[in-house]
């Protein structure tokens, strides 16, 4: 009889029974005089001591801000310590984070601020060429939410002031009222229909995820961990952040967006031993013409996530970077993300070919998609996962929770085989997801919103080969009858309205979609002859 394709992370080690800022009030104590949090670019620098003060500071804030537990605040803005510190203190105040990118356009903040019913924002005046004060200003007359706002660099010094006529006990008394099985984030995801959900994720969830990744890392208090991925996803704020509290060790943030010479740089000054990144992220750091003038010596491990990994990458971060025992995560935002990851003593060819095997308490099988029966091992098969990390539900859609939860199992939608020895790999998507560069993408916002234009009749969005970012965006257009449009021309209808990282790179004009007999868009056929007329063979290969 062939083996099933499942899998039980059995563990000897036990769950964290505890709520994020007990967590770390335990940290503290143990390591109160070590450095916890360095940003770089803001020139910070915190022990363990002051971070938790500083983080007091800002839970007493949010209580003066009169902000309930249950209570919704959002954060938008781009990696700075301040994003640390707001994510312990409503934690501590049992307010439940909303991370929101910092790549939102206009539609796409409205619709989170009013689908979490945001109570508090805190935002950063811009970012990059995007002033946000101007595009909160623009929604307001449309949109209920945020009731309040706290804008960084203009109100945080007024917003600290107002906590101080909170006394600790008042604090203490809100934090004694929280349980660890309370939801404290929600985090905007990409689905493959309609517009992100908010996948709802508790303390026990994010603080024993990050906990058991940093065990897999063998994080101590020693380490110093490089964070250039960003904060509003799971990425930083838990395989990042919870990992290094729950350790002791050291959360090094480099800037406020991704710069691989900065990072080179950031790695040797801060003596790190670890570094995460994306593959594009290691790519780029790889391909630096200055890479060779950076010392490495002092890495040991990091993270690489977010999408597959070249194996060809892989073994030069390993022997050029020195981290021979980088490791490669598995998961999604619904499961708190990590379900999978490799071992740093696992053999080579197993670590370059495999995302590893199961996390600790949590177990994985892939299952026939269309009989939901378990296949055997080395069969292909959609990859679901069932424990601790998978997520309360979708915020305020039942519906949406119901299709995904079954029987406690998170039903990824990706496709993946595992070997006898319980190695899973990912070989593809069920779902019609593209990723780009490790941002999820769902094609029908993107649709939803090309057909808003006035020359589009209709529309289909399929993600092609990228040798840099995994995958591109490309857009099928069939427009009205006598109606002329360009590339240009729909790329400039996209610009400030839709996520630069949703704006398709390639557009193809048609009369008609390829379809199955029964009226389906054969979106696979349309990738294939897509990647073919744009000479992408090559790059399937390597991608």
């Amino acid at each position: 009889m062939n083996t099933p394709s499942y899998s039980h992370g059995a563990s000897t080690t036990p769950l964290l029974g505890e709520t994020i800022g007990q967590s770390l009030k335990r940290t503290v104590k143990k390591y109160g005089d070590r450095e916890a949090l360095v940003m770089v670019e803001q020139n910070y620098r915190a022990t363990y001591q002051e971070f938790w003060e500083q983080v007091e500071q800002v839970a007493k804030a949010l209580l003066a801000y009169n902000i309930k537990r249950g209570d919704r605040v959002g954060i938008w803005s781009a990696n700075r310590y301040e994003w640390v510190l707001v994510q312990f203190a409503t934690a501590r105040v049992g307010a439940i984070l909303v991370t929101i990118n910092p790549g939102y356009k206009t539609n796409d903040l409205q619709y989170a601020l009013r689908q979490s019913r945001v109570n508090l924002l805190i935002t950063a005046p811009n970012f990059r060429q995007t002033n946000y004060v101007e595009m909160l200003e623009a929604i307001r007359p449309t949109c209920e939410y945020p009731k309040q706002t706290v804008i960084f660099d203009r109100d945080w010094e007024a917003f600290l002031e107002a906590g101080k006529s909170i006394n600790t006990q008042e604090l203490e008394a809100r934090e004694q009222s929280l349980t660890f099985d309370d939801p404290i984030n929600i985090q905007y995801t990409s689905g493959t229909t309609g517009f992100p959900k908010g996948a709802t994720l508790s303390h026990h969830n994010i603080l024993n995820n990050g906990f058991f990744i940093g065990e897999i890392l063998k994080y101590t208090e020693q380490d110093r961990v490089c964070i250039p991925v960003p904060f509003y996803h799971c990425f930083g704020m838990v395989i990042g952040n919870m990992a290094c509290i729950t350790h002791g060790a050291t959360m090094v943030i480099t800037a406020a967006s991704f710069d691989p010479e900065q990072v080179m740089q950031v790695v040797q000054d801060e003596k790190c031993t670890s570094l995460y990144g994306v593959p594009t992220m290691f790519i780029a750091e790889l391909g630096h013409p200055n890479f060779h003038k950076y010392d490495f010596s002092s890495l040991r491990t990091g993270v690489m996530a977010g999408s597959n990994c070249p194996i060809d990458t892989m073994k030069k971060v390993q022997q050029l970077m020195n981290m021979q025992e980088v490791t490669v995560c598995y998961g999604m935002t619904e499961t708190s993300p990590v379900s999978i990851q490799s071992r740093p003593d696992a053999p080579l060819y197993k670590r370059v070919s495999t995302v590893g095997t199961v996390h600790p308490h949590l177990e994985v099988k892939i299952v026939d998609p269309e009989t939901g029966q378990v296949v055997p091992r080395g069969e292909q098969g959609e990859l679901c996962t069932r424990g601790y990390s998978v997520m309360l539900g979708y915020w305020d859609m039942p519906e949406a929770t119901a299709k995904v939860l079954q029987n406690g199992w998170m039903h990824t939608g990706d496709l993946a085989e595992m070997d006898e020895e319980g190695y899973v790999k990912i070989v593809g998507r069920i779902k019609d997801l593209i990723i780009r560069g490790g941002e999820n993408i769902a094609p029908r916002e993107v649709e939803e919103f090309l057909m808003t234009q006035k020359d589009v009749v209709d529309v289909q969005v399929i993600g092609v080969p990228d040798a840099k970012y995994g995958e591109q965006v490309m857009a099928w257009v069939k427009l009205k009858e006598g109606a002329t449009t360009s590339p240009e021309e729909l790329t400039a209808y996209c610009k400030g309205k839709i996520s630069t990282v949703k704006i398709p790179r390639y557009w193809k004009f048609v009369e008609e979609f390829p379809m199955t007999v029964t009226g389906k868009i054969r979106k696979m056929e349309m990738r294939e002859i897509s990647t073919r007329e744009l000479n992408l063979a090559e790059v399937m290969q390597q991608v």
